[in-house]
């Protein structure tokens, strides 16, 4: 199997060890306690917006507000996620959506909850999950050992199938039998599970190096990442693409269910558990799906089997019929997502993990945002049945286009080389002090510039993507054999955490382009710090030959 067939999200034989742990498996459970309370509050709450307006676009804001937040704060919520306690953290979300959903229950009691005040409350609980989201994926290496990482994951996506599939059929039989306050009442229930077993785990205290990221410089490292990663910018428009199209089905499901199909909140709850049910048997046969099909050719089949339930829906089929077509939707989505969510991981080094993770929850937020807005304006112009089928027009001709834009690999191994001898100093240097230029000195032949060049393309993305914001090759006007490479570090600090971040695969693209380096000795590698002109320090730098860093 090619490694564009395996994605990190794949249970393996053995995809059960995880739960071995008993610290996972305690987190397990409660997460998907947890994920079950949210699911039937979110069924409660899509439900009784339709009772409180008719208006599609209304009931497509619901969505919105639910995934704005994430397009909004993912990338500080995946700082955080490297940079505190992720223990505590989790724990203050799960105090904070306990609060939401006891709000809630309170208002649904009372009969005092507006259109306007559900989308609030709807949006405030976006704004825990959008924090949680990074940090929950960030602390699964922590629980179990790392050859059942990839387990581990696959059972994390398992668990969120099985509350997507009780989750709403409960919401829906509670909401239908005790009203809304009964389904509020219990997601806050659930919390209490969730914030008992992060009380439980006695998480180690994380060992200071002295080089710990502070938000701001962590941020602009996470971006910095983001803006030079190729592949990464890949995932991202596949992914956005994909989504923006895909939302009309969840924006409009609440009309589809209600409008076109007659069905009650019960019914809703069905199809929704329908979706669970069809994404648990998608992941179940995802492993064979991958022995045929490649990762672009997993995500074409996923859009066209949403847009075939998106143009059925269309016509209104019975309500038995569209269980089944929901059971198929089910399928489709969790095989975009897991092939999406498991290239993304494969292709973040772990120190930037939390954040690229974040960006990609951002932009998949982002598109489902968006997309929900818009096709809940459009279903207001033309009707949802046509706008079911715009969509999926949309989305098969938009993976037809896109299937050549190749997904990365994810193949390479991201592990730490520490290849990096530490830099030669005449005095200390503070970590705060800034900026750094690093300098390696080549000795190139001119018949073997060109293909130099090329190699270092690769360099010079990897040197960005791991701390440099400024990079540039130069030859010597005196000697064109002698070619120097240079980049930027905004600090000190900032350049020994790089010596931390190189990758096995990036020792390799470096010593891809200094196998054309023709002196006698290795590479030689010169630090300069910047000099305060009003200061009458010595500047601290220094160079010896070194493998090039």
């Amino acid at each position: 199997m090619s490694g564009s067939d395996r994605t990190p999200h794949a249970p393996a034989a053995g995809g059960m060890a995880p739960l071995k742990h008993t610290l996972f498996a305690v987190l397990w459970g409660a997460t998907i306690l947890g994920n079950i309370g949210s699911f039937m509050r979110d069924v409660a709450s899509a439900w009784l917006v339709t009772d409180l307006s008719s208006n599609p676009a209304a009931v497509a804001m619901m969505q919105t507000a639910a995934t704005l937040p994430v397009f909004l704060l993912a990338i500080p919520a995946g700082v955080l996620s490297d940079i505190l306690d992720r223990r505590r953290f989790l724990i203050i979300i799960q105090v904070l959506l306990a609060c939401v959903s006891f709000t809630l229950l309170m208002m649904a009691k009372t009969n005092t909850l507006t259109v306007e005040y559900l989308i609030a409350l709807t949006f405030l609980g976006g704004v825990g999950t959008a924090l949680m989201g990074p940090t929950w994926q960030a602390i699964v290496p922590e629980l179990v050992p790392k050859p059942e990482l990839k387990a581990a994951v696959g059972l994390n996506s398992l668990g969120i199938n099985i509350a997507r599939a009780l989750g709403p059929a409960l919401g829906g039989l509670l909401l239908a039998a005790f009203g809304a306050a009964a389904a509020y009442g219990a997601d806050v229930l659930s919390y209490v599970f969730v914030i008992g077993a992060l009380l439980w785990w006695k998480r180690p205290k994380k060992v200071d190096d002295g080089l710990s990221e502070q938000f701001f410089g962590a941020f602009r490292a996470g971006v910095r990442y983001a803006r030079a990663s190729h592949d990464l910018h890949v995932v991202l428009l596949r992914a956005a693409v994909f989504f923006i199209f895909a939302s009309s089905v969840w924006a409009l499901l609440p009309l589809v269910a209600r409008q076109m199909l007659g069905g009650t909140a019960g019914f809703y709850g069905l199809l929704l558990g329908a979706v669970g049910v069809g994404a648990i048997l998608g992941a179940l046969v995802l492993p064979k799906l991958r022995q045929k099909l490649n990762t672009d050719g997993l995500v074409l089949a996923a859009a066209i089997a949403a847009a075939l339930v998106m143009a059925a829906l269309s016509f209104a089929p019975p309500q038995w019929a569209a269980v089944l077509l929901l059971l198929l939707l089910g399928m489709g989505w969790i095989v975009a997502l897991t092939t999406f969510n498991g290239v993304a991981q494969a292709i973040l080094p772990n120190w930037v993990r939390g954040r690229g993770l974040a960006i990609y929850l951002m932009v998949f937020n982002g598109a489902m945002a968006a997309g929900s807005l818009g096709w809940g304006l459009l279903a207001r112009q033309i009707g949802v049945p046509a706008t079911l089928l715009a969509g999926a027009i949309g989305l098969v001709a938009a993976g037809v286009v896109l299937h050549r834009m190749r997904l990365p690999q994810g193949e390479a191994n991201l592990d730490p080389s520490n290849h990096w001898p530490e830099p030669l100093l005449d005095a200390p240097v503070a970590h705060d002090r800034g900026p750094v230029m690093v300098q390696i000195e080549y000795r190139i032949r001119v018949q073997d510039r060109p293909a130099f060049l090329q190699a270092l393309k690769a360099v010079a993305e990897e040197r960005r993507r791991d701390g440099a914001y400024a990079w540039g090759i130069a030859e010597h006007t005196g000697d064109p054999e002698r070619v120097q490479e240079w980049f930027l570090v905004e600090s000190w600090a900032e350049h020994l955490r790089q010596h931390q971040r190189v990758s096995q695969a990036d020792a390799d693209l470096q010593g891809e382009a200094q196998r054309f380096h023709v002196g006698p000795d290795k590479p030689v590698v010169h630090h300069f710090l910047a000099l305060d002109m009003k200061s009458a320090g010595p500047a601290a730098a220094g160079s010896h030959p070194a493998p090039p860093v």
